[in-house]
């Protein structure tokens, strides 16, 4: 069976002093898994645009199918993310219209006014194109670079997860040979702070990705979509093993008070 490698790059200085624990990478791997996907390795670089440009050119050269990034696409001086992309691709940095608008659409929603600083989140490596952000403003960038995909992520963690998951169904080509599935539930009456450590037992026991997506407002009318997915060469084992899972999430959600939409 061939093997699909990919490999995630997460940038940013608090993450190497140490201010910051990097979740985001642990989250990307466990999603590119759960898909099929092989990483190799995860680098972290710090906000600099030279390191930045060098770690993709670096990754490049080992040729995997799939690089994703994490941190440095916001507004400020510090974010260097796309700059440092065009730099290692060698292609030119440009506004991008699609992402302008959808930058200025949400500004406009929010009555703000469309600054420099933020029209910078629009310009994106040539030939690239923004990802939906669906949890704040900047999109991600998702480009093609000698038949490698290449996708950059915010470093805000529900951000990045909303991303990784728009690029995941909508733009992904390439596609592991692997049975792929996936099953969510609608809860009601429980809050995602009270069911997060049995979630986080369930990984562990079951070495699947479960994801909980708010719907609702925690505190008062709590509503998750509690999402399952996986990949095995057996699609039985694969559906069994969801399944499972998915018995013991319902049982855990009963004993908490919720109530399970049909």
């Amino acid at each position: 069976m061939r093997t699909y490698t990919a490999e995630i790059i997460t940038i940013g200085n608090e993450i190497l002093s140490g201010r910051t624990i990097n979740t985001n990478a642990s989250h990307i791997a466990r999603r590119l898994t759960s898909i099929g996907f092989t990483v190799r390795r995860i680098t972290t670089v710090m906000d600099d645009l030279q390191e930045i440009s060098s770690i993709f050119r670096e990754v490049i050269n080992r040729k995997p199918l799939l690089i994703v990034s994490t941190g440095g696409l916001g507004p400020t001086y510090d974010d260097k993310t796309s700059e440092g992309l065009a730099l290692g691709l060698n292609r030119s940095l440009e506004y991008n219209e699609l992402a302008l608008n959808q930058i200025k659409e949400k500004y406009q929603k929010l009555g703000l006014e469309l600054t420099e600083e933020r029209k910078k989140m629009a310009y994106l490596p040539k030939d690239s194109i923004p990802v939906e952000n669906d949890q704040g403003i900047a999109p991600g960038i998702y480009t093609i670079y000698d038949n490698i995909e290449i996708l950059a992520l915010p470093g805000v963690p529900r951000e990045m997860e909303n991303i990784l998951e728009n690029f995941i169904k909508k733009y992904l080509k390439t596609k592991p040979d692997v049975k792929y599935q996936e099953k969510s539930i609608l809860v009601n009456k429980v809050m995602e702070s009270a069911i997060a450590p049995y979630i986080k037992q369930l990984v562990k026991k079951y070495d699947l990705y479960i994801k909980t997506h708010p719907r609702g407002y925690e505190l008062s009318n709590p509503s998750l979509e509690i999402q399952i997915a996986g990949s095995s060469s057996n699609e039985e084992e694969i559906n069994k093993k969801i399944d499972e899972c998915l018995t013991e999430i319902k049982d855990i959600v009963k004993k908490l008070g919720g109530v399970i939409e049909s």
